[in-house]
C-alpha cells in the first residue's frame, strides 16, 4: 500500500470541494426560496456548506471508503491495518475535516488532521 502525494490530495479535495459546493448551491437557493415565500429562518451558507460537507465524506467513505475524487484518483482511505474503517472512524474523520486549519498540520505532523486524529491514510489502489 502506498500512500498518496500531496498532489493527488489537491486534485482529490479539488474535485470534492467542486461537488460539495454545487450542492450546497443547490440547497442554499431552494431553503432561501422557503426564507423568502414561507418565512423560514435565515441560514447562512457556510453553515450549510459545511452540513453537505459532513454528510458528503461521511456517506461515501462509510460506504466505499472513498469519495468521486478519490475515484477519479484511484486512491481510497484504509486504517492502520489495511482494512476499510468503521463508520465512527470515519464519522470522526469527517468532523475532524471541517476544522478550517486541518492542511496546515502537514508539515508538522506529515499528514493532515483528520487523517491524524482518525489514524487513517489514503493509499493508491
Amino acid at each position: 500500500m502506498n500512500r498518496v502525494g500531496v498532489g493527488t490530495r489537491v486534485i482529490n479535495f479539488f474535485l470534492d470541494s467542486l461537488i460539495a459546493g454545487i450542492i450546497t448551491f443547490i440547497l442554499s437557493k431552494v431553503w432561501n426560496f422557503y426564507v423568502v415565500y414561507w418565512s423560514y429562518p435565515y441560514i447562512n451558507t457556510i453553515y450549510i456548506y459545511g452540513g453537505v460537507t459532513l454528510v458528503y465524506y461521511t456517506f461515501f467513505e462509510s460506504i466505499w471508503a472513498r469519495t468521486p475524487g478519490k475515484w477519479a484518483s484511484y486512491s481510497k482511505v484504509v486504517n492502520k491495518k489495511g482494512l476499510k474503517p468503521r463508520f465512527h472512524i470515519i464519522f470522526l474523520r469527517s468532523i475532524a475535516r471541517l476544522i478550517i486549519v486541518d492542511c496546515f498540520f502537514i508539515p508538522f505532523l506529515n499528514k493532515t488532521l483528520h487523517d491524524y486524529v482518525s489514524s487513517t491514510e489514503v493509499v493508491e489502489i
